[in-house]
């Protein structure tokens, strides 16, 4: 177990925010602190310790509205790591099914003296509504196609890790980016830390407006592949869709998802990333999704410890 004022001292002055609602309102020095913080927790964890005592006397409610794997597990596990108690809310059986209001249910919960929500909703703007009427803390795990920071976060944190800085890189996100809370995370991380952003995909799932924004947008993805420094590989969201967006899941693999014939023509060290879950044959193949450019699993590791980041600096301030 390491000790807590021992190594760590109390969170930076820099940072003075108590809810972690999306990259789009953080500066740059933010984000950078977020990600410096995160590769400390990373190293302890490395070295086998399991428990950081910085948030003994913290409860934390995962509030998940929507289906969750990676980030339900991880933000549990990063608040547990950090000594905080964690309360798993379930929707389906909680008194949303009779017709409870989300802020009638998070009021109520915050009553039982709770000190952070970890929300995931299907409606955009869902964690700042909260943030607004609740006297806690408040971490978006994604609202919506709207953001969702923290995958945003560990995204460019395995970034940085393997090419030690974000600046002067070109990163494209291939696939849904119009039901995409990731793509828009990391649009507005990386843009703020200097790296060029390429958005790839159907023409019916990637808007021309980018540009507007300063990003780039091809709707071809073989003519950008010996450009790109990092391809993020985005699921298609069919859970969000209206309408079909392309003709067949066939065609679109045939369009966009990475090969290994599409890997011969990219650059030497482009490393590859995805936010998960990943659809095998679709939007990637085993051989990519396995190879040694795939930073897949590093995401995952990364996402425990830009969320004990997260906790720890919304939640141990003074």
């Amino acid at each position: 177990m390491v000790n807590t004022t021992e190594h760590w001292g109390e969170v930076p002055a820099a940072w003075n925010r108590r809810h972690l609602l999306g990259l789009e309102e953080l500066s740059a020095e933010e984000i950078l602190l977020i990600l410096d913080q995160a590769e400390r927790f990373r190293n302890v964890l490395k070295r086998g310790d399991r428990k950081i005592p910085l948030l003994n006397d913290k409860t934390c409610v995962n509030l998940f509205f929507e289906n969750s794997t990676r980030t339900r597990v991880s933000f549990g596990l990063a608040a547990r790591r950090i000594g905080a108690d964690v309360i798993e809310f379930a929707a389906s059986t909680s008194s949303i099914a009779k017709g409870e209001s989300i802020i009638d249910t998070a009021k109520n919960i915050e009553a039982m003296q709770i000190d952070c929500v970890i929300v995931r909703h299907s409606c955009p703007g869902t964690p700042k509504f909260l943030a607004e009427n609740l006297r806690c803390s408040v971490l978006n795990a994604g609202d919506g196609p709207h953001e969702h920071p923290t995958q945003g976060l560990l995204d460019i944190l395995t970034i940085r890790q393997r090419f030690g800085t974000l600046k002067g890189l070109t990163v494209a996100l291939i696939g849904d980016i119009a039901h995409s809370r990731t793509a828009r995370s990391n649009i507005w991380g990386l843009k703020k830390l200097g790296a060029n952003v390429i958005v790839c995909g159907p023409s019916t799932l990637v808007s021309t407006h980018w540009k507007d924004v300063g990003v780039e947008y091809c709707y071809n993805l073989d003519e950008i592949l010996d450009r790109a420094d990092v391809l993020n590989l985005l699921r298609i969201q069919f859970e969000r869709q209206v309408m079909r967006p392309f003709p067949s899941i066939a065609e679109y693999s045939h369009l966009y998802g990475m090969n290994g014939a599409r890997m011969r023509r990219t650059k030497e060290n482009v490393l590859i990333i995805a936010p998960g879950p990943i659809n095998r044959g679709v939007e990637v193949t085993p051989e990519v999704a396995d190879g040694s450019h795939s930073a897949i699993l590093e995401q995952v590791t990364n996402g425990v410890a830009v969320r004990m980041a997260a906790l720890w600096l919304t939640l141990g301030q003074k």
